[in-house]
């Protein structure tokens, strides 16, 4: 590999201390003329994993000819481009001839250069290659927020022709046989939609599978001790019913939802009776909204530090609220959705569909484009998505994880697939400081069940030797009303804490 690095970043001073904030722009060169956008953007997603940066940390993405260019945004870690260039190495996509970094005018001139001999490449092809060619050789670099708008139709088809190429290698079948299981993807994906079904080109899917736990600080003694602290809950009823009891009677100081209640936030609440405290609601920037307000029904969720929220518990958006979620996905800097109900759950309507069945849509300032959508296993989906603010151009990525097999009624038979779908989450979002966004219809029940399982099992994950649930639930209790609506959803946790920690313990070396 070659390496060519021209290191001159800009300096803008701006902020509130006067500090000095680095941007970096970065440009690589690949030997694939013409980079498609999918290869491009997985490219950056390499990269950004193996430096431990988010990819919330590279801005103003743009694919001309053989070269991809973004900025990199200033980093704890001082990172740039150009100081990981043996990292890009990955299996089956393009490999980089070329990384650098350095100012505007630096980039442009490389990747001018590097665009004019792709050009000349792309012109000795054959005919029906030029009209492409010229496309690409037509767009603009988009270095800076003054760049032309994005290609994402050709990213969302490039990033599903490759969904579509990988999902006809499929593990093999008992007796050697090869194929797809699109019968499953068409009649799980019916169930989240009104319209009409897509070819299975728009759509993958992946054998079953179950992650493994994750790596804890969780000694044995702590593990067993909790272990049976949860079994003897569980095989107890008597002791389950009085805790559930005393829950139920346990009343949250602030409580005061006044501002939920207001006449002009009546129609944002899809119920009456399941609205944010004042004191812990998300507030949205009025300035930006399209009804000038700030009421969204969510609520922030703490878990040990008031400066870093752990959750955001919302409501599935209504037709009239989807523009003011994608909102607050975007001040909060959100790349993670979690959503725990379907769109229609015995003919009723649950949640709003806030995001694009095909292509993109505009809400209000946020373009939403979906990117890939495919199953995991027969439990839950994940969608990707690439969100754009087109007033400042600034770009992100976003990942949703749609769990499939929680009924309309009751509690799943079984926790296993709630645990796998929370560890692929987890993996997802590791070492990230934003907040998790999580909804069913009302953002209560099933809501706060996976938000009072994933916050005990971290908890037990750093190290606390002493867990306590019922205490755990009035503290998520405290910042968002009626979260775990009944006894059997109150079980299912313990139930889940319990299969997890014995999990864990099967993992330790004995």
């Amino acid at each position: 590999m070659e390496l060519n690095e021209k290191s001159s970043p800009d300096l803008k001073t701006g902020g509130k201390d006067g500090s000095n904030v680095r941007e970096e722009y970065g440009y690589i060169v690949t030997n694939q003329s013409p980079l498609s956008l999918y290869d491009g953007v997985k490219l950056l997603e390499t990269l950004a994993e193996r430096i431990h940066l988010t990819t919330s940390s590279f801005i103003n993405i743009s694919v001309v000819g053989p070269a991809l260019t973004f900025r990199i945004r200033q980093n704890s870690l001082n990172l740039s481009a150009v100081s990981h260039t043996h990292l890009l190495r990955s299996e089956g996509l393009p490999q980089a001839t070329r990384i650098g970094d350095g100012s505007r005018g630096v980039v442009l001139t490389m990747v001018a250069m590097a665009c004019v001999g792709a050009v000349v490449l792309v012109a000795l092809t054959i005919a029906c290659l030029r009209h492409h060619a010229r496309q690409l050789a037509s767009g603009k670099l988009g270095l800076g927020p003054e760049a032309g708008a994005e290609t994402h139709f050709d990213y969302q088809e490039l990033c599903r022709q490759h969904m579509a190429a990988k999902s006809s290698f499929s593990r093999p079948e008992p007796g050697g046989r090869r194929g797809t299981d699109t019968s499953r993807v068409s009649s799980v994906s019916s169930q989240f939609s009104d319209g009409p079904q897509h070819s299975p080109s728009s759509h993958s899917s992946t054998p079953s599978w179950s992650e493994e736990p994750a790596q804890s600080n969780m000694d044995i003694s702590t593990g067993h001790m909790i272990l049976a602290y949860m079994e003897d809950h569980l095989k107890n009823k008597d002791r389950l019913q009085k805790e559930w009891e005393a829950l139920c009677s346990y009343q949250a100081e602030p409580s005061s939802v006044s501002i939920a209640q207001n006449e002009r936030n009546l129609e944002k609440n899809r119920y009456p009776d399941f609205v944010p405290y004042d004191h812990s609601r998300v507030k949205l920037k009025p300035e930006v909204n399209p009804n000038r307000e700030d009421y969204i029904n969510a609520s922030i969720i703490i878990d040990h530090d008031p400066r870093m929220p752990a959750y955001i518990a919302t409501q599935g958006p209504l037709p009239h609220t989807i523009a003011d979620f994608w909102q607050m996905v975007w001040e909060n800097g959100c790349t993670v959705i979690v959503m725990m109900t379907a769109l229609l759950e015995d003919g009723e309507q649950q949640c709003e569909r806030y995001w694009p069945d095909e292509g993109s849509s505009l809400y209000n300032i946020y373009e939403v484009n979906l990117v890939s959508e495919h199953i995991w296993c027969k439990d839950f989906l994940v969608r990707s998505f690439y969100l754009k603010n087109v007033q400042t151009q600034e770009t992100r990525t976003l990942t949703q994880f749609h769990l499939l097999s929680w009924p309309a009624q009751g509690i799943p038979t079984s926790t296993r697939p709630l645990l796998d779908f929370r560890r692929k989450v987890n993996k997802c979002y590791r070492g990230r400081s934003c907040p998790i966004i999580v909804h069913c219809s009302e953002g209560t029940g099933r809501t706060g069940t996976y938000i009072l399982i994933d916050m005990v099992l971290n908890r037990m994950a750093k190290g606390v030797k002493e867990i306590d649930i019922a205490a755990t639930l009035e503290h998520i209790r405290d910042q968002r009303q009626s979260m775990v609506r009944t006894k059997d959803q109150f079980e299912f946790a313990l139930t889940a804490v319990a299969e997890e920690v014995n999990a864990i313990l099967k993992a330790l070396p004995q």
